[in-house]
Formats: structure tokens, C-alpha cells, sequence
């Protein structure tokens, strides 16, 4: 018999969902849920890792399948995964936001300098939606509260993901734009998804009819 798929389940946002998602398709998740330390979990076929962390995974088949957000695959956008099927669940948007002031900072920045400073932690998402709309920037890549930019003038405005829009509120800043809905998707190895083709298959048929 072939050894089980290995999975790689997205800590974070997404976990809950994942592992009930999962569980429904009879995959057992209790030890997963038990273990907030233990990140490998042979006997279900679950490995835990950062979202942002799943497609290296499944790309360099540590792992023959993986569940992250359609965020994390654009801005990885060169990492070699397939992918094969929209969850539906993790819904989140990409949007351009900036403090609730007057006059609007990104276009007062656009007429002042031709330039808005836009702080992210996705800098390839930001990017191309600023590059075919027209605008330059000048790009702030931020790994913490990218909220905290525009309210220390670091940048003029931000793109991040937001799922109620609360952070975004509590810090003053409104969204200005929406660049694109994100949701969880599955995604496979493709060495995997060749070998091992019937296997990928029924598994994500499964998960399609949760």
C-alpha cells in the first residue's frame, strides 16, 4: 500500500476551519487540536506550518498537499504547486486603505508627488494592482501592524487583507479600494499530482462536497 498524503494544514486564521474540514472528510484532527506545540502528526497525515510556509512545502514535496489562502498563491506566485480547488471558507479581501482624513492622503500624495507610499506585507499583490492602474509608488514592505504606518506618516496608505474591516476601524483608516476576494485553497505537488493522481483526485472530489 501507498503511505498515506501528507497534508499541510495553514496555522492561524485558517486552522479551525481546516481541521474541521478535515475531520469531515474523515481525516481524525484530535490529536492536531490537542497539540498546540507538536507540528507533525504522521498517523493522520497532518503537518502544521505557517500559512505563508505551505507553499515551500508542498512545492518541494515535504508535503503532497496543502490548504492555504489564494493571498498566500499570488504573492508566492513563482512557487511550482497545482492548484486544485476553492474551499470557500478563510473569505478575506485585498484592499487599499488610508487614514479617515481629510484631504484624502493617497490623493493628495498622487497630485503632491506623482508617488504614494504604500506600506504592505504584500508587496507583489500591491504592486501590480498600483502598475495597471497607472500609479507609482514607492513601496514599504512591513512583517508587523501595517495599520501603524499611515498613523506614524511612514506611508500614505496601506494594502492589506481584511476580513470585517474592524482593525482597519479602530485605527482610523478606511478602505479606498478593493484589489481582490481571497478564500482557502487546496493545492497539490506536482510530481504528486502526477504519481499519485487517483489518490489527489478523490481526496479533493471529498473535500468538494463538504
Amino acid at each position: 500500500m501507498s503511505k498515506r498524503l501528507l497534508i499541510a494544514v495553514p496555522r492561524g486564521a485558517l486552522f479551525g476551519e481546516t481541521l474541521d474540514l478535515l475531520d469531515s472528510a474523515g481525516i481524525p484532527t484530535e490529536e492536531v487540536r490537542e497539540n498546540d506545540r507538536k507540528l507533525y502528526f504522521p498517523e493522520a497525515g497532518i503537518v502544521t506550518v505557517r500559512p505563508s510556509d505551505v507553499p515551500t512545502y508542498v512545492e518541494f514535496g515535504a508535503a503532497d498537499l496543502g490548504i492555504t489562502g489564494k493571498d498566500v498563491l499570488l504573492e508566492q506566485h513563482y512557487r511550482d504547486v497545482v492548484e486544485l480547488l476553492d474551499l470557500g471558507y478563510g473569505r478575506c479581501r485585498m484592499v487599499v486603505a488610508s487614514p479617515d482624513i481629510e484631504p484624502e492622503p493617497l490623493a493628495s500624495a498622487a497630485r503632491r508627488l506623482g508617488v504614494m507610499r504604500i506600506a504592505t506585507k504584500y508587496p507583489k499583490i500591491a504592486g501590480e494592482h498600483f502598475s495597471a492602474t497607472g500609479r507609482q509608488i514607492e513601496m514599504i514592505e512591513v512583517k508587523g501592524s501595517v495599520e501603524l504606518a499611515p498613523l506614524t506618516e511612514l506611508s500614505d496608505g496601506i494594502v492589506d487583507l481584511v476580513d470585517t474591516g474592524a482593525t482597519l476601524r479602530e485605527n482610523g483608516l478606511v478602505i479606498r479600494e478593493e484589489i481582490v476576494e481571497t478564500t482557502a485553497r487546496l493545492i497539490a505537488n506536482p510530481v504528486a499530482h502526477r504519481l499519485r493522481a487517483a489518490e489527489i483526485d478523490d481526496f479533493a472530489s471529498l473535500l468538494k462536497t463538504r
